[in-house]
């Protein structure tokens, strides 16, 4: 029985083909690490958004979301990002299983900031879904949905929106991580003089995610990485367009911010 596995972050810059990292998660996948990738999406929902005349807005780092948004972000995210992900994870010789957090129950959420719309916090997570899949050889590609919470309301059992940053780190947490790792398109977390800060303890980045310093894309990465660490070692927050850059993380080759427990 494998260990642990090591839950990675992809953001929307890895839709590109000007990284490695899907290349680099089916080399981990092939040398026997046990993966789950959480994946976003937000440049692609807004340029969708924007065909259908709808103007994204966020509060706080997060992607404010109304009824037409939403069909938009639930279409994208699991349809076309999620099975193209998968498809090319195929093609690079990977094996892999494309779900959203609303599949086999994962995860449950319920509408915590109304200003926001229909963005859920999480309230409970069920790990044996993604637990299965790797049991069985493949990578869980992970959408960052969540089905709202049987409550009663008149949005019990409908989809949410989530964070996919909050996502990946409530899954390290319920899954006991080897290590949490999100993939960027920045260097890692810059202190007030714009330079990296090479690395953290829990009790360091929790007064730096109360000081204001940090960058409001960054606000959810570093709350979840404090989740994670709950239960984790290490999280790191590193750039993804560096070539081979998460296969450097896995292998202790320092990049970016480390964040111990």
């Amino acid at each position: 029985m494998p260990g642990p596995p090591i839950v990675v972050k992809i953001g929307g810059s890895t839709l590109s083909n000007q990284d490695t990292s899907l290349k680099d998660l089916v080399t981990l996948q092939q040398e026997g690490v046990a993966l789950v990738v959480v994946h976003g999406g937000g440049p692609v929902i807004s340029q969708w958004m924007q065909r259908q005349g709808l103007r994204p807005r966020f509060v706080g780092g997060l992607r404010v979301t109304d009824e037409p948004s939403l069909e938009i972000v639930v279409a994208v995210l699991t349809g076309l990002i999620n099975k193209e992900l998968v498809a090319r994870v195929h093609h690079l010789g990977g094996r892999a299983i494309g779900i959203s957090g609303i599949d086999g129950g994962m995860l449950e959420a319920h509408i915590a900031n109304p200003e926001l719309g229909f963005v859920g916090e999480i309230s409970k997570v069920d790990g044996e879904p993604l637990q299965a899949i790797l049991d069985s050889g493949y990578i869980p590609l992970v959408a960052p949905l969540a089905g709202h919470r049987q409550d009663g309301s008149e949005h019990s059992g409908a989809p949410l929106n989530i964070n996919g940053d909050t996502v990946a780190g409530e899954l390290a947490h319920a899954l006991g991580a080897e290590r949490l790792i999100f993939l960027t398109d920045v260097e890692g977390i810059l202190d007030g003089n714009n330079r990296v800060i090479r690395r953290l303890d829990r009790r360091r980045a929790s007064i730096l995610a109360r000081s204001g310093v940090v960058g409001s894309g960054m606000i959810p990465k570093l709350a979840a990485c404090l989740r994670a660490l709950e239960r984790s070692p290490v999280a790191d927050i590193i750039d993804g367009r560096r070539p081979e850059a998460l296969l450097e993380c896995v292998r202790g080759v320092a990049s970016g911010t480390t964040i111990t427990a």
